[in-house]
């Protein structure tokens, strides 16, 4: 990954049609930002199916300790953003 990117890890499943929809809403915000979504199956991680099951879409960004999870507004993703993009 170039230096300077960020990546925005958004843990989901295959045919979810509310992690389609926070996208929707997230990539034009992120769209001028150096910032890479990877996308996480959690549908292949039992661990991760316990963290995640009943809230994704959920966003976090890597080495953060931090997170956004479905239902979220487009002003609460531009604080999540805000947060993540400062340290």
């Amino acid at each position: 990954m170039p230096i300077g990117r960020k990546s925005l890890i958004l843990y989901s499943t295959p045919a979810c049609h509310l992690c389609e929809t926070a996208l929707e809403l997230v990539e034009p915000l992120i769209s001028s930002m150096a910032i890479v979504i990877t996308k996480v199956d959690i549908s292949n991680s039992d661990e991760l199916v316990e963290l995640y099951g009943i809230r994704i879409p959920v966003f976090c960004f890597e080495n953060k300790d931090f997170e956004i999870g479905w239902p979220f507004t487009e002003q609460e993703f531009r604080e999540f953003l805000a947060e993540g993009l400062d340290g």
